[in-house]
């Protein structure tokens, strides 16, 4: 009898440390079609790979695992909407991730809040954007098929600089440009942000910073916020206000808390799709 007993507690614990290693090692590839009646007809189809909240997290050696995912996505465009690396990163895995990235599709970059606790940080913006990351510090670029335009835009985290340009700013900005219609797909990092993007008419809106509450359980969803709040609201997945859709990535890595439990690293893959919902 004592034999069986220990035997199935070395089973239990087998099968909880491959439970565990599973929960916050393997990277869950998530497709989801997002619909947008502004979307010009020639992005149809439009490939997103959206990368939050790795916080210096490596997926194999150089970040090939998560390398391997990405480029299994055929993306043609990638996002990355903050702490991609923290006050606690080596940053020396940066280097081939981002060349990786590079090689894959052209890849947009946000700050979060954990980059301004990085020390210069403003060097490593310029030694990204001299990798050719397009770092986009309250600004924004155009993507172009055939005669129709759309906008990609991002923001600094709300940790940045004090004096630097608002989100109102920036979107009167690109509508003085552009015009009224114009599609502007948005980086930024936080989640809690639906109300404010849906006032000025923003189309699509990639966050993370919530981390998909840590820890998700059936029909409850995600357990903690970022402001210590049981069952957040903006947790994980699309949100519509209006013209409006924020989606929120689960995230790749940990902050405080090193632990995911039903919550495996998220990687999401957003087909953009013209016309309004099918």
């Amino acid at each position: 009898m004592g034999k069986k007993l220990l035997a199935a507690g070395l089973a239990v614990l087998l099968i909880g440390a491959c439970l565990f290693y599973w929960q916050n090692y393997s990277i869950r590839t998530e497709r989801v079609s997002l619909h947008f009646a502004k979307l010009p007809t020639e992005f149809d189809g439009l490939r997103v790979v959206e990368i939050a909240d790795l916080h210096g997290r490596e997926f194999g050696k150089d970040s090939k695992r998560l390398l391997r995912e990405v480029r299994a996505c055929k993306p043609d465009i990638i996002c990355i909407d903050g702490d991609l690396f923290d006050e606690n990163t080596e940053l020396s895995m940066l280097v081939p991730l981002l060349r990786g990235l590079l090689e894959i599709a052209p890849t947009y970059y946000v700050t979060g809040n954990h980059e301004w606790r990085v020390e210069r940080l403003q060097n490593l913006l310029t030694w990204m954007r001299a990798q050719g990351v397009q770092v986009l510090d309250n600004t924004y670029c155009t993507l172009r098929r055939g005669d129709s335009e759309i906008v990609v835009a991002g923001v600094h985290d709300p940790y940045g600089p004090y004096d630097m340009k608002t989100p109102q700013e920036l979107v009167s900005e690109i509508r003085a440009a552009y015009g009224e219609e114009i599609y502007i797909l948005m980086l930024a990092h936080r989640n809690d942000t639906l109300e404010q993007w849906a006032a000025l008419g923003v189309d699509l809106v990639l966050t993370g910073h919530c981390h998909g509450g840590v820890v998700r359980l059936p029909l409850l969803g995600g357990i903690f916020g970022t402001k210590r709040e049981l069952l957040p609201d903006y947790d994980a997945g699309a949100y519509t206000q209006g013209q409006t859709t924020l989606f929120v990535s689960r995230g790749l890595g940990y902050s405080n808390v090193h632990l995911r439990l039903g919550n495996r690293p998220h990687l999401p893959l957003l087909i953009l799709r013209s016309g309004g919902k099918a």
